[in-house]
């Protein structure tokens, strides 16, 4: 048995990026272990969705612990830092904001839960957090410097195919190039030349489609994809992109090392 770790920013990033490799461990055999940054608090959600006296924190708290289950972790470590919030806006400067902790305080935290499981395989961001949010960058520094302090050696960046992306855009008409909803492409993720690892999660789908339903409060980020035709939501989400830390150039790989 092999212990994959995949650390994120927020309660719901597990699922995009990850939940199919999670899921799949799961299903061979491997612990899988999910550590999230921070509480989330800061993320928009539908009015009346919360029950009275329930703050968001502890909603997308339990949010996360039905998604984890779908995706077959077996055990979810919240580390609770402030959200960050996006790019730009005024809680960046919040000095107790994951973006803003002490690097080493923090790494030191993750290393000792990587050491404590005897991690086999780290999933962080890329550098650029994927899209440039403050946290998401902060969780590839964290990450980072942790795998260093624990002796990690197999440590995966998630990671968009940008290229894939871009393409996935021009077919599908409901997108239109002005279309507000639509990210930058070309802040998102890393071409296809520096990615390492593409890990075919099809057979995943049907558990990355209910986790996406598990986090009700955010269906502004999985409104569109909750329902997709299969079809749709395996061209978009079934396959999932990495960069392996260290990796020599040219390598391809289908897989993580579990």
């Amino acid at each position: 048995m092999s212990v994959l770790v995949c650390f994120h920013a927020h309660p719901d990033d597990e699922v995009f990026n990850t939940g199919g490799v999670m899921r799949l461990a799961a299903d061979a055999g491997h612990r899988v272990v999910l550590v999230t940054a921070t509480d989330g608090a800061l993320g928009e959600y539908p009015e009346g969705i919360l029950a009275p006296g329930q703050s968001l924190a502890d909603r997308r708290r339990l949010e996360l612990e039905e998604s984890a289950r779908v995706l077959g972790a077996d055990r979810v470590v919240m580390l609770g830092y402030a959200d960050s919030g996006m790019a730009g806006t005024e809680d960046n400067s919040n000095p107790v904001a994951f973006a803003n902790v002490d690097r080493d305080t923090a790494s030191r935290r993750l290393a000792d839960i990587l050491t404590e499981e005897r991690t086999d395989v780290l999933t962080i961001y890329d550098a650029n957090g994927g899209y440039g949010h403050p946290d998401h960058i902060r969780v590839h520094d964290v990450g980072v410097r942790a795998a260093e302090i624990a002796g990690i050696e197999n440590v995966y960046e998630s990671t968009v195919n940008r290229d894939h992306f871009r393409e996935l855009v021009k077919a599908n008409p409901a997108w239109e190039e002005n279309d507000s909803s639509v990210p930058d492409i070309e802040q998102m993720g890393l071409p296809a030349d520096q990615i390492t690892t593409a890990v075919n999660v099809v057979a995943a789908m049907p558990a990355k489609r209910a986790a996406m339903h598990a986090h009700a409060t955010q269906i502004g980020d999985f409104g569109p994809f909750r329902d997709m035709p299969d079809e749709q939501l395996a061209a978009a989400f079934g396959t999932e992109w990495f960069r392996r830390v260290g990796a020599p150039a040219g390598t391809k790989e289908t897989a993580l090392p579990l």
